[in-house]
């Protein structure tokens, strides 16, 4: 074996003894199952990664969510938050389509922490997002069950409850799959809905609408009420709202351990996520700000799935047009009940991977002949039976504090991915490999991590000073530890873990310690032809780097 091939990736790579060091944390791959511990059901297709990518968690944070930004603070900040967060976004996943096809593990992001930064931080990693996606579950059956209030309010919302608590019974008959053509359909559902908004979004600003009395609307409402409202500040809390909205992005990193060719779907999910944000989030929320006055009395209401308060729906209906709010209010459910879908995927893999690293109770990773995670499953449908909660006269306050546990979760998560990437490329030069060997590379490389960390302490920054000083008020102890009680169980998850192994191996995983080799996949380069590098196919090249 020549020097090229021994340091291809799946190969064995003895170095000498001078150059060995024990491993802070290997972790044992998904093929070094004992016992009745099976493998996860790989059935996820390439249609399915790519709608995934696309369309997987639009849903309340963007349709409705969304309104409170403007309200708070102007449509140019709206533009410009998402824009930030967007880029931040891009980033991340970025970093994780290079990780997740080099090593398509179950546990993804939570095992790139551990083995990249440290085993207690992907400890608590691991759990802040299991208890994020499981409290998140409950929350978006209620929020389905609230839209239907916008035709009917005389049903109770826990009828509603119940219905759709048995659909997703229904959807874990069918394993991954049943979430990968759900997923298909409904992202199928809202690409077509955002994009007929877009374009009736462009056709009421032209004046394009015979029943809209306001007719050629322009920038107008750039200029009164203002693109800007309650300055910095307002600023500010757009990067919560941002963050909430574009929750569940990375979720096409998680299912690459039950895709069927990771090696070819993943690279091609990962880059439509630039379409998702530019078009899906960029483009329409643009084009509401243009409809829409942002100083709305409407728009106090917008949290939620209050959908009567969307400041879609609402400009739908300052063109005076009508069935059309009906029809989006029904896409609005469809996407609350996607995202209800989406976490009974993000818990239980993310469980399921935990417990079978030893990270978790032993008997949550089980997995079934049909491929599915069983206990986890029931854990999570289970926690679903707490919407149940909005029943009792106090329902709204428990739950609140219940989301406050997955409010900076996402954050953490994010930056956890591009901090994982960024020493993950250290490890991986000092093990003696060159990035040429990567089956697929980030497109910003490294830098774009670095960027994408630096933006993600930003809005961490932001969501902080927002909740110490809110808008209107003056600051509350309770409201803000509302917003920040993600970080006070992050920091406890951690030293709880730091505790049970006695702080082994200091605060993080040096590069010459790392495992850069348990559970990758075999990928040899001078199997693809690369494309030669020319000026004449620059365009093609920059156009290819996003879409395939």
């Amino acid at each position: 074996m020549d020097d090229k091939s021994a340091h291809l990736p799946g190969k064995d790579h003895s170095p000498s003894d001078d150059e060995k060091a024990p491993p802070q944390y290997v972790a044992p791959s998904d093929h070094e199952m004992t016992g009745d511990v099976r493998g996860l059901s790989r059935a996820l297709q390439g249609r399915h990664m790519q709608m995934i990518a696309i369309g997987g968690s639009i849903g309340a944070g963007l349709f409705v969510g969304s309104g409170s930004a403007f309200h708070n603070g102007g449509p140019a900040s709206v533009l410009l938050g998402f824009i930030i967060i967007g880029a931040m976004m891009l980033f991340t996943i970025q970093a994780l389509g290079e990780l997740a096809v080099l090593y398509p593990v179950n546990g993804a992001f939570y095992m790139y922490a551990v083995r990249f930064i440290d085993p207690a931080w992907g400890f608590a990693m691991g759990w802040e997002y299991a208890i994020n996606w499981l409290v998140i579950l409950p929350f978006e059956i209620t929020a389905a069950g609230i839209t239907i209030s916008y035709w009917r309010d005389d049903i109770n919302i826990g009828v509603w409850i119940a219905v759709f608590l048995f659909a997703l019974v229904v959807v874990q008959v069918f394993a991954v799959r049943g979430y990968g053509e759900v997923e298909f359909v409904l992202g199928i559902i809202k690409v077509v809905a955002v994009t007929g908004f877009i374009i009736l979004g462009i056709i009421i600003d032209c004046g394009g609408v015979p029943t809209d009395d306001r007719g050629y609307i322009g920038a107008r409402y750039w200029h009164d009420p203002g693109a800007f409202r309650n300055g910095f500040k307002g600023f500010c809390t757009v990067f919560v709202t941002a963050a909430f909205a574009f929750a569940g992005t990375e979720l096409v990193g998680l299912a690459a351990a039950e895709a069927e060719n990771p090696r070819r779907t993943l690279p091609r999910a990962t880059r439509q996520v630039f379409w998702r944000i530019t078009i899906f989030y960029v483009l329409s929320l643009f084009l509401v700000g243009l409809i829409l006055r942002s100083d709305s009395e409407d728009l106090l209401g917008s949290s939620g799935a209050n959908t009567k308060a969307s400041p879609f729906v609402l400009a739908i209906q300052a063109a005076k047009i009508k069935a059309l709010p009906s029809i989006f209010n029904v896409v609005i459910t469809l996407s609350v009940l996607s995202v209800a879908n989406s976490a009974t995927f993000g818990s239980t893999r993310t469980m399921q991977a935990l417990s079978l690293r030893g990270m978790g109770p032993k008997f949550l990773s089980y997995v079934d002949p049909q491929g599915r995670p069983l206990w986890c499953i029931v854990i999570q449908l289970l926690f679903g039976l707490l919407a149940f909660i909005n029943e009792a006269s106090t329902g709204k306050q428990i739950f609140n504090w219940l989301l406050a546990l997955s409010a900076l979760n996402n954050l953490f998560v994010w930056g956890s991915i591009n901090l994982a990437h960024i020493r993950f490329r250290q490890g991986w030069a000092a093990s003696g490999r060159s990035v040429s060997e990567l089956p697929y590379q980030a497109s910003f490389g490294v830098a774009g991590s670095y960027i994408g960390l630096f933006l993600n302490w930003v809005a961490l920054i932001a969501t902080f000073y927002t909740s110490l000083f809110p808008i209107g008020a003056s600051p509350n102890a309770e409201a803000f530890f509302e917003s920040m009680l993600a970080l006070p169980l992050a920091i406890a998850l951690y030293v709880v873990w730091k505790l049970y192994i006695r702080g082994a191996g200091g605060l993080y995983v040096k590069a010459h310690q790392m495992d850069v080799t348990t559970g990758m996949r075999e990928f040899d380069p001078n199997d693809e032809p690369k494309e030669e590098k020319t000026l004449r196919n620059l365009p093609a090249r920059i156009m290819h780097s996003f879409v395939y």
